[in-house]
């Protein structure tokens, strides 16, 4: 089978159909977008961070190689086209000739292979890595062209490098060892300014090769209490804001003057327990502690009834029943006859880790974790951290289990090769091993036919629910509010703020 970018396969991954980039029509005058959020980056190298907070803003000001629309197809971004072998062993991009870094430079194929020799140096701990294993060499035949030669099929590297994790960075940049200190991207804006935990001065770029933008900037004000962003937007100070806290959400639709935007996500909320720690070794333990949680109670009293139960699959493409995973619905009973075969029928404490902020739910989520643990005997000692602290500790995978919320991708592969394969590079936040998990997604990385790898994808999620080294809860909504004068953005599932570019201010 010949993959041409005119290709569809599962979720779209291979869709690249044109695009316009015709201008935006601006208004008589431009304005300035005033938007708000809670958190702020914790650092501006795109591909090292993992923080939704950060990603947010990095993915403003730069590009990868190709993005995911909001029907999750992968389209053009700074790749015009690309083209699959027959084997799926070379993938061959052409770049879009007008596609320019902020300093006015063009983005060139040495760019693109400096940038991925950058992402598998290990040396550069970058937190995608594991997703481009597969390339062996990268060629640039001419002024346009970048070639990946790949050790073995891999059908999702596209959904891979439809990310900021995979930012195509300028080799000059990467030479003089500035990523981290100086943001320099091909992306819709540039960033003029920023005041950590404060605020970020942002204007379009010029350059940009998706046309013009109907604003001439952001610029966007860190307030770490949601409500004061709400009242904020009540008295016309902020246009736009970016809302994590369900319970603000519902408020937004009782405002005459504003708008809420409201997606179901592919992120996740999830327990993540240590299985290299005692008790949490014990596979017994572990399926206890599946057993004893209510998910839907979560979802109901944490999240407001905001989201929904899921499996570790988020993806519409691969998702199934929730109800047909291993110990799904809460069985007290079975979870304390589990801890009694494990030797642990007296219970055990164990430290549980949050982020202050984002999710704001996270505090929730532990609390009602506490209550409905202590059933079987399992007392958690909460400590709650602000969310720099957080990701560090969470890097390091030094906690006895953590309540956390991880990015969903479209494709399996992308999303848990990084946790659950041994060449992982999140390997120490995971702490588990398993022949089988390794072995299931090597199969579905390489596997081209589609009802073949949902097949694949479902073995996977079966048998990672039993063996229980996390405990995933639900999904939720991603929500933005924006003043009725301000028009054009467009949500997506994966939470991106891209839909920015689409902005017009009345």
């Amino acid at each position: 089978m010949n993959w041409t970018h005119s290709r569809k396969l599962v979720t779209g991954l291979f869709v690249a159909t044109a695009i316009s980039t015709a201008a935006f029509a601006l208004p008589v005058e431009a304005a300035t977008l005033r938007m708000a959020w809670a958190q702020d980056a914790t650092g501006l190298d795109p591909h090292k961070q993992t923080a939704f907070s950060s990603l947010r803003l990095l993915e403003l000001i730069y590009e990868p190689l190709v993005r995911l629309d909001t029907q999750l197809n992968v389209v053009p971004a700074i790749a015009a086209s690309w083209e699959f072998a027959p084997d799926a062993k070379t993938l061959t991009f052409k770049l879009d000739p007008k596609a320019k870094f902020s300093n006015g430079a063009q983005v060139t194929p040495a760019d693109v292979k400096a940038s991925f020799e950058r992402l598998l140096d290990e040396a550069t701990a970058a937190a995608a890595r594991s997703n481009f294993l597969s390339i062996e060499s990268i060629d640039t035949p001419d002024a346009e062209t970048v070639v990946f030669h790949l050790s073995t099929a891999d059908v999702p590297i596209l959904a891979s490098m439809a990310t900021i994790n995979a930012a195509v960075l300028p080799a000059s940049e990467i030479t003089a060892d500035t990523i981290a200190t100086k943001a320099v991207g091909s992306g819709p804006f540039k960033l003029d300014s920023w005041e950590p935990n404060a605020k970020e001065v942002l204007s379009a770029n010029a350059d940009w090769a998706g046309g013009k933008l109907a604003i001439d900037g952001i610029e966007v004000t860190v307030l770490p209490d949601e409500t004061a962003i709400l009242a904020s937007l009540r008295a016309g100070q902020t246009d736009f804001a970016l809302i994590n806290d369900p319970l603000v959400a519902t408020l937004v639709p009782n405002e005459p003057n504003l708008q809420l935007n409201r997606i179901s996500g592919l992120a996740y909320n999830v327990l993540q327990l240590n299985p290299s720690r005692t008790p949490m070794d014990n596979l017994k333990v572990r399926q206890a502690m599946s057993c004893a949680i209510d998910r839907q109670e979560i979802v109901d009293s944490a999240l407001a009834g905001e989201g929904k139960v899921t499996g570790p699959l988020t993806a519409p493409a691969f998702a199934e029943d929730p109800d047909t995973l291993f110990c799904y619905k809460q069985d007290v009973a079975k979870a304390k006859q589990l801890m009694e075969e494990a030797g642990m029928s007296g219970g055990f404490t164990a430290k549980v880790i949050a982020a202050n902020g984002e999710p704001p739910v996270a505090a929730s989520e532990a609390q009602v974790l506490q209550a409905q643990l202590a059933e079987i005997g399992v007392k958690l000692d909460i400590q709650m951290m602000e969310l720099s602290v957080y990701v560090d500790t969470w890097l390091k995978g030094d906690f006895d289990m953590a309540v956390a919320q991880n990015g969903g991708r479209p494709d399996p592969y992308p999303m848990y090769n990084r946790y659950f394969t041994k060449d992982g590079n999140l390997l120490q936040v995971s702490n588990f091993v398993d022949d089988t998990l390794d072995s299931l997604m090597r199969q579905g990385q390489a596997e081209t036919d589609p009802a073949k790898r949902v097949e694949i994808f479902h073995q996977f999620e079966q048998h990672l629910t039993e063996q229980s080294p996390w405990l995933w809860l639900s999904t939720s909504y991603t929500y933005t509010a924006q003043l009725k004068t301000v028009t054009g953005f467009e949500p997506s599932p994966t939470g991106t703020l891209f839909g920015l570019t689409k902005v017009s201010i009345q």
